[in-house]
């Protein structure tokens, strides 16, 4: 089953009297469970995409299907709601509070939930995340005590604290050293297997981009190569 589906999607940003055509008709497919890789160089319109994908931004025209919900005409407000509850989010700067632990920064989308767990249920939770990225015994460091690498891995945490059936990853690795990122890598991919994240890794690195079960290129916001099917049993 199609996890995101989008058909014929186009962007356009007005600029004074000019219209900038950013994504000019993108249709694809990512089913529940696949670790797809949007590749493209800087100005291919991947960020645009994903940040449409994330309900940052909506279509100028075309469908978007976010499981089995056409979401491209939700106001912001409604896109906000679907995306805290849906979407997890991991960029190249690790975007932590510097004067808050590793578990005080994880479980911040846990404060902005209706869910309202009590303060004993945000530690547990928050606390098995950290242990699950490899953390356990660095939950009460700041940013500035930790690694490049800890301090993704505590925004990867803390993306996946609301159980999101997403997660968007947009140049994780930009700001690691070579084996650094590979670690990365090699933890995403383990989510995607033992847990079935559908993860969407976005990137410009073909190194980044193989670790992807599937690719998808994008170049001056079109879909550059004919996407290959779904690996067999990516699905769950």
């Amino acid at each position: 089953m199609e996890l995101i589906e989008l058909q014929d999607i186009h962007k356009t940003y007005r600029l004074g009297e000019v219209d900038l055509p950013v994504l000019k008709g993108i249709s694809l497919q990512v089913v529940r469970g696949e670790l797809v890789a949007l590749m493209g160089v800087s100005g291919s319109g991947k960020s645009t995409l994903m940040n449409i994908i994330g309900c940052l931004d909506h279509p100028t025209s075309g469908e978007y299907w976010l499981d089995g919900r056409e979401v491209s005409g939700l106001t912001a407000t409604e896109r906000a709601r679907l995306r805290n509850r849906m979407i997890g989010f991991v960029f190249q700067n690790f975007n932590l509070l510097p004067r808050l632990t590793a578990l005080e920064n994880a479980q911040l989308p846990l404060l902005y939930t209706k869910e309202n767990p009590s303060e004993h249920e945000m530690k547990r939770r928050t606390t098995d995340l950290l242990q699950k990225v490899g953390l356990g015994d660095r939950t009460h460091h700041q940013p500035s005590q930790l690694s490049g690498g800890e301090q993704q891995r505590v925004a990867i945490a803390r993306s996946l604290i609301n159980n999101p059936q997403v997660l968007l990853a947009d140049e994780p690795t930009g700001n690691l050293d070579s084996q650094t990122s590979q670690e990365l890598l090699q933890m995403l991919q383990e989510l995607n297997r033992t847990d079935g994240l559908t993860i969407l890794l976005v990137t410009h690195d073909a190194e980044v981009a193989q670790h992807a079960q599937r690719i998808i290129h994008i170049k001056d916001g079109l879909i550059r190569s004919g996407e290959a099917p779904p690996v067999s049993g990516g699905a769950g």
